[in-house]
């Protein structure tokens, strides 16, 4: 059984923590993201992969299905376009679709035929509380509902063949995306680390954590799920 996780945007922010843990836990990783981490892991094979190039991509899983047939996937690469309903463009929303949804849906059926063979797979679609609604968020937050709603439909799919498909929902995490999208300095930055109920942002550590408890052999059982990592603050909201 190959020990291979395939974690597309892996070289930074919250796909590196995943990737650091994956090593830490003895699996070996595969890496898919436009540019190379800064710092290779052990046991990490790179492949620089454009999620928004339809033709691009599909050739790189290929590859890695053919070389590396990973048993276990992380649905991790994304995109934000924040802009309000008036701003946000049909060129915006396809691109956010393209990296954040489409990718998923190429990866799990690259690595499907292998974790059908094997009887056993593992797929976490990194989602976000976004999902749940949030303001300037149309694109971003359509994309992390879709991927909700890609792994409730996998897991009924591919229960029968040993593959579990479980979603993670971070909140507000300190890594440099979000930075980009909510300034140190804006009152709604601001706004946001205080209505978290832990009284700070999430770390991408917190996050990995609970992606390898889903990525876990023991974690059979569970499939289907939302895990939201976010301080305590979808508490009291109606669940997706």
């Amino acid at each position: 059984m190959s020990d291979a996780v395939l974690i597309t945007g892996g070289s930074g922010g919250i796909g590196r923590a995943i990737a650091r843990r994956a090593v830490e836990a003895g699996f070996s990783v595969v890496n898919l993201d436009l540019r190379a981490p800064e710092e290779p892991l052990p046991r990490e094979i790179f492949f620089s992969c454009d999620f928004a190039d339809l033709v691009s991509a599909r050739a790189v899983l290929a590859e890695v299905a053919a070389k590396h047939a990973p048993l276990r996937l992380v649905n991790n690469v994304g995109v934000v376009k924040p802009a309000s309903i008036e701003e946000t463009t049909p060129e915006d929303l396809a691109t956010v679709m393209d990296v954040n949804l489409r990718s998923a849906l190429l990866a799990a059926q690259a690595l499907l035929p292998a974790m059908r063979a094997a009887r056993f797979g593992r797929i976490v679609n990194i989602a976000s509380r976004a999902a749940l609604g949030k303001e300037l968020r149309s694109a971003y937050g359509a994309s992390k509902a879709g991927l909700i709603g890609l792994a409730r439909t996998w897991a009924l799919e591919l229960a029968a063949d040993g593959i579990t498909v479980n979603a993670i929902g971070p909140g507000p995490i300190a890594t440099e995306l979000f930075r980009r999208a909510n300034p140190d300095n804006s009152p709604r930055t601001r706004a946001i680390i205080e209505g978290v109920p832990v009284k700070r942002l999430g770390t991408p550590e917190d996050v990995a954590h609970g992606v390898h408890f889903f990525l876990d052999d023991r974690a059979g059982f569970v499939t289907g799920q939302v895990l939201y990592v976010c301080g305590g603050m979808t508490v009291g909201l109606a669940p997706v």
